[in-house]
């Protein structure tokens, strides 16, 4: 059977205080698409769905005593979200320091071949953006990080 939604194996779910601002920030900083929005018969958000290359992103209010914002954990996060960018990366983390995102990395390349920058949303969420520059052996991985790795392929 066909997936009309474009579902991957896995994918999160941010809670956010106001969503449908979320929203509208997650497409202009991040480029995010909204690609499904469900709203009860008040206007409040019921579920809603970003897509971003081949993933996605659910997006919605904290909706009972298990979920909440940052904002309401002292900017605590539990999780980030990892984006993997084909190209682009540094003009990414410029569109997203324009749009008000706080970059909590700049851009730096890593030991294991990407490129990668880390940034806040308004809520404090963390979005973590990849992008591989260089293809890196697990021999050469370990030596420059000084890492043992397994499951390396």
């Amino acid at each position: 059977m066909d997936d009309p939604f474009r579902r991957a194996t896995f994918a999160s779910a941010v809670y956010y205080k106001d969503p449908f601002a979320a929203l509208d920030w997650l497409e202009k900083a991040f480029g995010f698409e909204r690609t499904m929005v469900i709203t009860d018969a008040e206007g409040h958000l019921g579920h809603s769905e970003m897509h971003f290359g081949d993933g996605h992103v659910m997006i919605g209010p904290a909706w009972n005593e298990t979920t909440d914002s940052p904002l309401a954990l002292e900017g605590k996060n539990t999780q980030s979200v990892h984006v993997h960018l084909q190209s682009g990366l540094d003009a990414h983390c410029e569109r997203a320091r324009a749009a008000g995102a706080t970059i909590v990395r700049e851009p730096a390349d890593q030991f294991y071949g990407d490129r990668v920058y880390s940034a806040a949303d308004p809520e404090g969420h963390v979005w973590t953006f990849g992008q591989t520059v260089r293809k890196v052996s697990r021999e050469e991985a370990e030596q420059l990080s000084g890492l043992k790795i397994e499951g390396w392929v």
